[in-house]
């Protein structure tokens, strides 16, 4: 059920940061919504990995926010 909230945060997450980062973004709706979930997927397992989440827990909404602008931002200097 964790992976569930995991992707329904990132999705969230996803189009927030989309909204938060300046400038044009190359992607569409969707692919923002990916990357705030692999964002947030992101968050979660490395959280785990440093001790900062149990092992059913998932990221925080902050955390999620972070990884997804971080991924986004990523993605815009890749794809240029």
């Amino acid at each position: 059920m964790s992976i569930i909230w995991i992707i329904l945060i990132g999705f969230i997450v996803g189009v927030l940061a989309k909204f938060l980062t300046p400038g044009r973004d190359p992607a569409g709706f969707f692919i923002t919504a990916i990357i705030g979930i692999a964002g947030s997927l992101v968050a979660t397992y490395l959280g785990r990995a440093m001790g900062w989440y149990a092992a059913g827990e998932s990221a925080g909404f902050l955390a999620a926010l972070v990884g997804a602008v971080v991924l986004l931002l990523a993605y815009r200097m890749v794809k240029r």
